[in-house]
């Protein structure tokens, strides 16, 4: 009897042993699915890092990216930010962090928000549509922008031509002298269209490069004039839906603003928080479609069109532009400047670059001063996109400046990393 009692202790045993081991299981498992708490052991507490659930071999060789800009987002450079990786036609590392303000109840950033792109415009929308209209044979990058827009051809700049335009040697000054002198005039685009038409050089064409808005404002409207279509109606039928990029667009819908990040408080001229709408005072005289400014978009959606341009103009096995245009636009075009057609370069001092140091010498991008930004390096099959909203609250904050090259030479030490 005494045997039998012990035996009948030693199932006992086990079949709360292996009661409790399967309730430590279900619980795992309920865990797993709704990413709360995880039970490693019997012996071991309860943990509400998720994180803990990633094996030590997949540790994010990314941290030190994502240090750089947590630290920008304590400094105030901007609220939140979207960062997107891509190397070999792989998303490598893409996160969003902080919040829409630096207010925590005005929500997290998330991948899918959707920011202000401001000069971005000029390549994701504006040198793409150029490409493709060159393509097409209904311009010639030397034809003279007064062929297609007579009422240019004034005051010394009889000769300036769409290559000038591209790349910012054209004699114009940097943007309209007053976007408030236009408070008063009806046709608000036709007022900005004829200070530009009407206005003479500053400086001879060709002679030096000086970025300025009112180039590719032009440029925008060379393309609607040989294509019969607004800029934002080629964008969308020829780029844009083509490419799946259904985040981005010219003035968003009120249903979109939700997502948006927002930019400026404006106390000078429109008196109000600027969300969903563009921040650039030219482009919003224009009605918010304009060659230099206006588009907005996500960083998931510009990764497709840079990697089609990364492959030399196709994309899921559809040809968009000729590899030959593609090479040409980003290449730099003179000793002048680091100007290509459209896009920059790296610049020769790397600490002028918001490349960075590492990016290779033949790397192309843009910023915008919204604190957008996208940077390729053709040597290492790789692209960086980083969306911020900086000029939340005020445009005066140019910390952003001094963030870009760090989370440049991040990401490449990251990458390269042994």
């Amino acid at each position: 009897m005494k045997h039998k009692s012990i035996f009948s202790v030693i199932i006992l045993l086990t079949v709360f042993a292996c009661s409790n081991t399967i309730n430590i299981y279900s619980q795992n498992i309920a865990a797993l699915n709704n990413g709360t708490h995880f039970i490693k052991s019997l012996n071991e507490p309860i943990s509400t890092n998720k994180k803990e659930l990633v094996p030590p071999s997949s540790k994010n060789k990314f941290a030190q990216v994502d240090s750089v800009v947590n630290a920008a987002i304590a400094d105030s450079a901007f609220p939140g930010a979207v960062l997107l990786v891509q190397q070999n036609g792989k998303i490598i590392h893409e996160k969003a962090y902080g919040y829409y303000t630096y207010n925590p109840s005005s929500g997290h950033i998330a991948l899918n928000t959707m920011y202000d792109l401001a000069s971005l415009t000029k390549v994701i929308a504006t040198t793409t549509a150029t490409m493709i209209c060159y393509d097409r044979g209904l311009f010639k990058l030397d034809d003279k922008v007064a062929k297609y827009l007579p009422k240019f051809g004034v005051n010394g700049k009889e000769n300036v031509t769409i290559r000038n335009l591209l790349v910012h040697d054209s004699g114009l000054r940097p943007d309209i002298p007053s976007y408030r002198a236009f408070d008063s005039v009806e046709n608000k685009e036709q007022g900005v269209m004829n200070e530009i038409f009407n206005d003479s050089l500053v400086y001879p064409t060709g002679t030096k490069m000086v970025y300025s808005d009112l180039n590719f404002i032009l440029m925008g409207k060379i393309i609607e004039k040989v294509t019969g279509l607004t800029l934002d109606k080629f964008c969308e039928k020829n780029i844009f839906k083509p490419l799946g990029m259904k985040n981005t667009m010219f003035n968003p819908p009120d249903s979109l603003v939700y997502r948006i990040a927002p930019t400026e408080f404006d106390n000078y001229w429109r008196h109000r928080q600027i969300r969903g709408t563009v921040h650039d005072e030219t482009s919003q005289l224009l009605g918010g479609v304009a060659g230099h400014a206006g588009l907005f978009s996500t960083a998931g959606d510009i990764a497709k069109l840079l990697q089609m341009l990364l492959q030399k103009g196709i994309y899921h096995g559809k040809r968009y532009i000729k590899a030959s245009t593609v090479e040409m636009f980003v290449k730099k075009q003179s000793d002048l400047s680091s100007r290509a057609l459209g896009w920059d370069t790296k610049s020769k001092s790397p600490e002028y670059s918001s490349a960075g140091h590492l990016f290779s010498d033949i790397s192309y991008g843009h910023t915008g001063f919204t604190g957008t930004s996208v940077w390729t390096d053709p040597t290492r099959n790789l692209f960086v996109v980083f969306l911020t909203n900086r000029v939340y609250p005020t445009r005066n904050n140019h910390k952003i400046f001094k963030v870009r090259p760090e989370v440049h030479d991040a990401v490449i030490r990251a990458i390269e990393k042994k």
